[in-house]
C-alpha cells in the first residue's frame, strides 16, 4: 500500500510520505494548490496534508495564506 509502511514489532501500519511529495503536488498544480487538492495528489487523508504542510511551513518550506475558507499552499522561495 502506497505510504504505509508497517512497524516490525508492533505490527501496525505507520504513514510516512516524503516532504518532497507534498512539495512537488504544490508544483504539480502550477506551483499553488489547496490542502485537499494536495492530499488528492499525495494519497493521504486531508488531515495528514494539513499537519505536514504546516509542518513544512515551520521549516520555511512551504507558505500558505488564506482565500476565502481555504488555505492555498505554495513552495517557498
Amino acid at each position: 500500500m502506497p505510504g504505509k509502511d508497517r512497524e516490525d514489532e508492533s505490527g501496525k501500519y505507520t504513514t510516512s510520505y516524503p516532504d518532497s511529495d507534498f512539495i512537488d503536488a504544490i508544483q504539480t498544480h502550477d506551483g499553488m494548490a489547496g490542502t485537499s487538492e494536495i492530499a488528492e495528489t499525495v494519497g493521504c487523508t486531508r488531515r495528514t496534508a494539513y499537519t505536514r504542510l504546516q509542518s513544512l511551513e515551520s521549516e520555511g518550506q512551504v507558505s500558505s495564506r488564506k482565500v476565502g475558507n481555504s488555505l492555498l499552499w505554495s513552495v517557498a522561495n
